[in-house]
């Protein structure tokens, strides 16, 4: 067989629960999920479409399509859905790059963009982090006739950061138009910066070379159904239809998706539990003599020396948190906002480790 030798470098893909490996009674908070759980509307209407799971679903996604471009304003041919934002970033490189060309990126920022290059034969060009957030200014440096792509995560996973508008709108002018740019906003409900940028204005406006990702995976509390989906120009959306595989958002997530949408109440709660929980870990992080980083997000980054070490001690007391050195963060794990309770024995359990 003739393997493509930077796929072989890459890691294999495993399950993060293997079988026997994890306590039943384990607290998962490391993967940013909702702990309120879906919303009753999506669940309902995941009931009400069970029975038809024997039917192939719409391959074009037409409703969830049409309501997500309706609540911002948009066309029905500025959004593409996806089998989680993960797929849309490989769609991106799938679509746009060839071996040798460049993708600009933040270190210490969303894993998946570095492995998506690598998987076509990209060169990642990694920029330092300022402050724990994007160096927009470096990044605009880091451009050059090579690259292809570059990627924003704002906020940033995982460390919670944001850019405001200003130096986002000051970088967007600087990226040459034949660049794409990819701003990942997967936690851009949990906001609450008063300069947060509002780059749909741009789409709106008929910028050709801007894509924004979103999920339902995070506020939505979907993540079990992986569903994604992007605004960008009808020309790009067009062109990542044609590496999009068919039906590639199940029937269930296309229904579901179209409830939560419609769930505001869900909405409120999960944000006022997570300003709630936002507060409760900084305030108990910095008890503790810790410096967690003031983010934007539904889970905290802080440095806490050995990142493995502690993770692992965590785990032994039940709870799984996300060490970040494979992230370009040696020495911080990231912990996902839980429910109070388990908000209280994750705290309760660093102290013992600590």
């Amino acid at each position: 067989m003739h393997y493509k030798e930077y796929v072989q470098r890459l890691p294999a893909y495993s399950s993060s629960k293997p079988a026997g490996a994890s306590p039943p009674d384990l607290v998962n908070l490391a993967a940013n999920e909702n702990p309120l759980g879906p919303s009753p509307l999506a669940v309902a209407a995941i009931m009400d479409a069970a029975t038809g799971v024997h039917r192939y679903p719409d391959m074009g996604a037409m409703a969830l399509r049409q309501a997500l471009a309706e609540r911002v304003g948009l066309e029905l041919g500025n959004v593409i859905c996806a089998n989680g934002s993960d797929e849309l970033i490989m769609l991106i490189c799938l679509g746009l790059l060839r071996e040798g060309d460049n993708v600009v990126l933040s270190a210490g920022t969303f894993i998946s963009y570095l492995v998506r290059t690598m998987e076509m034969g990209a060169i990642p060009v990694f920029v330092p982090q300022r402050d724990y957030a994007h160096d927009l200014q470096a990044m605009a440096e880091a451009i050059t006739e090579r690259t292809r792509v570059v990627f924003v995560c704002n906020p940033n996973n995982p460390t919670g950061t944001t850019n405001g508008a200003a130096e986002v709108r000051a970088f967007i002018e600087r990226v040459p138009e034949d660049v794409l740019i990819v701003v990942d906003e997967a936690y851009v409900e949990f906001v609450d910066r008063a300069d947060y940028p509002d780059l749909l204005a741009d789409l709106r406006g008929g910028r050709p070379n801007l894509v924004l990702l979103r999920t339902f995976a995070k506020i939505y509390g979907l993540a079990g159904l992986r569903l994604g989906y992007a605004y960008g120009s009808e020309k790009l959306i067009s062109y990542l239809d044609r590496v999009r595989s068919p039906f590639n958002v199940n029937l269930l997530a296309q229904v579901a998706g179209v409830a939560a949408l419609a769930d505001e109440d869900h909405l409120r709660r999960s944000r006022a539990h997570t300003t709630a929980s936002r507060a409760f870990y900084m305030a108990e992080l910095a008890a503790l003599g810790l410096s967690p980083i003031a983010g934007e997000t539904n889970f905290v980054a802080v440095h806490v020396g050995d990142d493995a070490m502690v993770a692992g001690a965590l785990r032994g007391r039940g709870f799984a948190v996300s060490p970040l050195a494979v992230w370009g963060l040696p020495g911080m794990i990231r912990i996902s906002f839980g429910t109070d309770e388990q908000n209280r024995g994750l705290i309760a359990a660093l102290r013992d480790v600590l």
